[in-house]
């Protein structure tokens, strides 16, 4: 069967390709319903990654973060009609030590082969997650990227020592908001901190117990532990704002992402004994914890609401380049598209 798959061929245009899709194998088939953009996508649309990156990976269908209803489910585990997240990395290997998400070998839709821009996904039974009933789909459309700040505080909650009265999130964009809104659901009984650069977005963490603007953060305030979403240039100085404001023998969790390396100040993070840590993607772990924790705490989809920007309903190549644009004008929020197609 002849599959339609949407792909990015150069910066700004995208065109349809056909590809044959078999119907009689082992994978489970996926018509998806609302897709998330990501920066990540944003970086490949704009055409911002580097042109040797771009060269190797284009043509390549975009988007990793979706929702869709299941088609066909050969192993028997879904039905038909059921509502499912899909899960962008793929691994190829099992490491007793090493994440899928870390597995260098592991694949990942939408860098490096075709997302979820297609009218039809073939996925491994086990990149799929089954979602609640009645689940908002505008907001489980970018269940991945919660995944990703879950995967992070499970990791922190294995790494980080065990005082933790006051942890602070330095950002207060998307990924900043969300890893706070997860934060505080999970360890309810910490001082959560916000540090952020602009006033209005900040008034949005109402849950928080405190929020600070990073250029008035009182010289007494120190955090115990804290959790880096800022990414891109300015996260040198949050890094380094980080360091200073953290006490000694605390863990920093980095998870923004830059393009260029990240100056820091390492001999304080020697002179604190500190722990810093990476985290990138997640894996289906993370995403059961997730739709499990939307299932247990109702309240994070309330929360999550805010973040619904721009809803884009696509019939055409037209209306996929219309969404990609009007997500780059936005300052916050994420931009989906009800995939009609």
């Amino acid at each position: 069967m002849l599959n339609a798959v949407y792909q990015l061929v150069a910066p700004r245009r995208i065109d349809v390709s056909f590809q044959d899709i078999d119907l009689h194998g082992d994978k489970m088939i996926v018509r998806p319903t609302h897709l998330s953009i990501c920066h990540a996508d944003q970086r490949y649309y704009q055409g911002v990654r580097p042109a040797e990156v771009l060269a190797k990976k284009l043509p390549m269908a975009l988007i990793h973060e979706g929702i869709g209803e299941v088609v066909y489910d050969p192993s028997g585990v879904y039905k038909a009609g059921d509502c499912v997240v899909m899960i962008p990395n793929t691994p190829v290997e099992k490491d007793d030590v090493i994440a899928e998400n870390y597995l260098r070998s592991s694949r990942f839709r939408a860098s490096g082969f075709d997302g979820f821009m297609q009218d039809l996904v073939a996925l491994d039974p086990d990149r799929a997650v089954l979602l609640p009933e009645g689940i908002d789909k505008t907001i489980a459309a970018f269940t991945e990227l919660v995944s990703v700040s879950f995967h992070a505080i499970r990791r922190f909650d294995g790494i980080a020592h065990a005082r933790r009265n006051t942890v602070g999130i330095w950002g207060d964009g998307n990924l900043g908001y969300i890893t706070a809104v997860l934060f505080k659901s999970m360890f309810p009984d910490v001082h959560l901190c916000i540090f952020g650069t602009n006033d209005e977005k900040l008034e949005d963490f109402t849950f928080a117990d405190a929020t600070y603007n990073v250029k008035a953060i009182p010289n007494d305030l120190a955090v115990d532990h804290a959790f880096e979403c800022v990414g891109g240039e300015a996260s040198q100085k949050a890094i380094n704002q980080i360091i200073d404001v953290i006490n000694p023998e605390g863990t920093l969790s980095l998870l923004g992402v830059s393009e260029y390396p990240v100056p820091i100040n390492t001999r304080m993070v020697l002179e604190k004994g500190l722990r810093l840590f990476g985290s990138s993607r997640s894996g289906r772990v993370d995403f059961e914890k997730t739709v499990a924790l939307y299932a247990s705490h109702p309240e994070i989809i309330g929360y999550f609401g805010k973040l619904v920007g721009a809803l884009v309903e696509i019939h055409s190549i037209a209306d996929m380049n219309r969404a990609f644009e009007l997500d780059i004008q936005k300052s916050i929020g994420k931009t989906i598209m009800i995939w009609s197609k």
